[in-house]
């Protein structure tokens, strides 16, 4: 995937269902670490409910090694996986949701459990505002000092950036570039170094 939308911000949302109240917050969060993270803070501000359940899509939406739920002992399949249902099918990426859940000592059944999970997590997505996320790519780049100053102007129009300099009898650069922007910034720095520069892919 060239790009995708992440959340822009956090937004949370409350119901009560029979005497039960879910409060549904959902954030950005890249990476599973950070997910984890975003389901501790939420369990230490609300202590005292009965089930923090929880769901996340930590990475591209269509990287299924950042996918991640818990019932967190609703009955098996009533919480955590109609919640991630819900993130999958919203083609979001780098999101979180839990649920908390204060109990009101009424039963809601497993397909009243459901409903209350998976439609808090589709009514917090239908308000969470989103941004485009464009992965970048690094490379790396050798050249004069006489040249820095075009290449970093060209990095600019490109929505590219330095991400290391080192200083030596040459400049050897580590850039990052959007995929879809690799090939132009290619062309154009062939251009205005006579086909003497070209960005070299960083060996994993």
């Amino acid at each position: 995937m060239d790009s995708w939308p992440i959340p822009a911000e956090s937004v949370s949302v409350s119901e009560e269902i029979k005497k039960s109240r879910f409060i549904t917050l959902i954030a950005h969060t890249d990476g599973v670490e950070a997910a984890k993270a975003f389901v501790e803070s939420v369990r230490s501000q609300h202590p005292d409910a009965r089930h923090h359940c929880w769901a996340w899509v930590a990475g591209a939406p269509d990287d299924s090694q950042k996918l991640g739920f818990s019932d967190d002992g609703e009955p098996a399949g009533t919480a955590g996986k109609p919640m991630l249902a819900q993130l999958m099918g919203s083609g979001i990426g780098e999101l979180s949701a839990v649920v908390v859940r204060y109990s009101g000592g009424i039963k809601l059944g497993t397909g009243g459990l459901v409903k209350a999970y998976g439609g808090g997590v589709q009514q917090a997505l239908n308000g969470l505002p989103t941004v485009l996320k464009v992965p970048l790519t690094e490379y790396t780049l050798q050249c004069d000092y006489a040249q820095l100053a075009g290449i970093e102007a060209l990095l600019k129009q490109y929505d590219g950036l330095i991400v290391e300099s080192d200083f030596q009898a040459s400049v050897l650069l580590k850039v990052a570039l959007p995929c879809n922007q690799q090939a132009g910034f290619s062309v154009r720095l062939a251009d205005i170094s006579r086909g003497a520069l070209h960005l070299l892919p960083i060996e994993e």
